[in-house]
């Protein structure tokens, strides 16, 4: 069913009140002007939660036409949890050349000064940048925080909902943070999705000058899962289902106000998450209303967050951009959130900072110039440990031993092929073994 809301609350919806500097565009890319670019991240978000992914129950209708619109991916990759995949993100490269320590509740870590962010290259090619939402990348100085790293303006969580008492035994506050502000505790995480989509569409509906880069990066829906009254009790899949239609909500929001401004053929958006659905719940979080049914579903996919199987890596990812990526495209080749750093470069006219990036320019492939994805692999990092590896449709795992799945034929992963094929066995644990001497990563091969 579709949602119909009322207005929301003036008290709820604090107005985006940054003054930025505003700037004059720059020359074109590939005969284009440059595009505005938006990318909405949800947190713990399931390969089978939407209903263009499949989900039988949850309505996804804003979402469903987008991947009309645009691009669906069958096969895009993140990191098994928030963290690393926040930092792949930010710096295009695989999160264990990113170490950032701890950046929760008390932590003290944070992005290094001397890695060059997504948002910093951005705003050097003349973007105007804005982040909302969840950042877990540092916060105890100014500097870690993402106005220190290359956003104008933050409005958001400094790390996840749930790290706050009941759910983490910590005496730190969580507070709601703007720039390097903090505006409100306890945090109404009720009219959280609500108040970010509020602000994006505050801001698409500024008079842009320059081109922007906006990152919304939900809070929901990891646990404790929230929303506001008035979206409680619309879907069948129940109070998880609820909070997916209300990110829905917000995505037909933006899209909408994209087209009032006359800026939807100006503009590259993606909706994708940060890692699989959160199942293997610690006790901690099974409490004050808390329930296991309240997380979502890898769908086919074998696995939830925290694991290097499908179903913690594997994510939706819907990208869309009309007049430029073919509308109603489904592909399954190999796509990371790695790939953003680079693409939206080379969109915006950027220059890739110097050193190693993992990043591929997905831009051919994205406006339909080739069906082939750039990235003919991928490598599946646990931490400061490499599980495995995918090639093509091969994928090799040696976290339960010695695995070796064809994703193509058997993407749930239930057929182990080792044995059948020593070959290929060898050749694909040789690069495993050439990309943990590059990064330092630990290995569990069998001798």
């Amino acid at each position: 069913m579709r949602l119909t809301l009322s207005p929301l609350d003036s008290a709820a919806a604090t107005l985006l009140v940054a003054t930025l500097t505003l700037g004059l565009s720059s020359p074109l890319t590939h005969a284009l002007e440059r595009p505005h670019i938006i990318v909405l991240f949800a947190d713990d978000l399931g390969y089978g939660d939407l209903g263009c992914y499949g989900h039988p129950t949850i309505e996804t209708p804003h979402l469903d036409q987008m991947a009309r619109e645009g691009l669906r991916l069958t096969s895009f990759y993140v990191a098994p949890w928030c963290v690393p995949s926040r930092s792949q993100i930010m710096l295009g490269r695989y999160s264990v050349r990113n170490p950032v320590g701890r950046t929760g509740s008390g932590g003290d870590g944070g992005l290094q000064e001397d890695w060059v962010t997504l948002p910093q290259s951005l705003k050097k090619a003349g973007y105007h940048t804005v982040m909302l939402g969840k950042w877990h990348l540092g916060y105890q100085e100014d500097r870690l925080l993402p106005v220190g790293k290359g956003f104008d303006y933050w409005f958001g969580l400094p790390y996840s909902n749930d790290m706050r008492r009941p759910w983490v035994k910590t005496d730190v506050p969580l507070w709601l943070y703007e720039n390097t502000q903090k505006v409100e505790h306890p945090v109404n995480q009720n009219t959280l999705t609500t108040r970010y989509t509020q602000k994006a569409t505050e801001f698409i509906r500024q008079d842009h000058k320059r081109p922007f880069f906006l990152y919304l990066a939900y809070a929901m829906p990891h646990l404790p899962v929230r929303t506001r009254d008035d979206f409680r009790n619309q879907s069948r899949s129940g109070l998880y289902g609820d909070v997916i239609q209300t990110l829905d909500w917000s995505v037909g929001r933006i899209l909408q106000a994209l087209k009032e401004r006359k800026l939807d053929d100006q503009t590259l958006v993606v909706f994708t998450s940060d890692n699989g659905p959160w199942l293997n719940l610690p006790a901690r979080m099974l409490q004050d209303g808390n329930q296991p049914w309240h997380t979502g579903s890898p769908g086919l996919l074998r696995g939830s967050k925290g694991t290097t199987y499908e179903g913690g890596v594997r994510t939706p990812c819907l990208l869309r951009w009309p007049g430029q990526i073919p509308a109603g495209k489904r592909s399954a080749e190999i796509v990371s959130s790695i790939d953003f750093y680079r693409t939206f470069l080379t969109l915006a006219g950027g220059k890739m900072p110097e050193g190693v990036s993992d990043s591929h320019d997905l831009t051919p492939f994205l406006m339909g110039q080739t069906t082939q994805s750039p990235r003919e692999d991928f490598f599946y990092f646990h931490g400061s440990r490499l599980d495995g590896y995918r090639r093509g449709p091969w994928k090799i795992l040696f976290r339960n031993g010695l695995e070796l799945f064809n994703l193509d034929l058997d993407p749930s992963e239930r057929y182990n092929r080792a044995e059948e094929r020593p070959s290929l066995v060898k050749d694909l644990t040789t690069r495993i073994r050439s990309m943990a001497a590059s990064t330092g990563a630990k290995l569990a091969l069998p001798e």
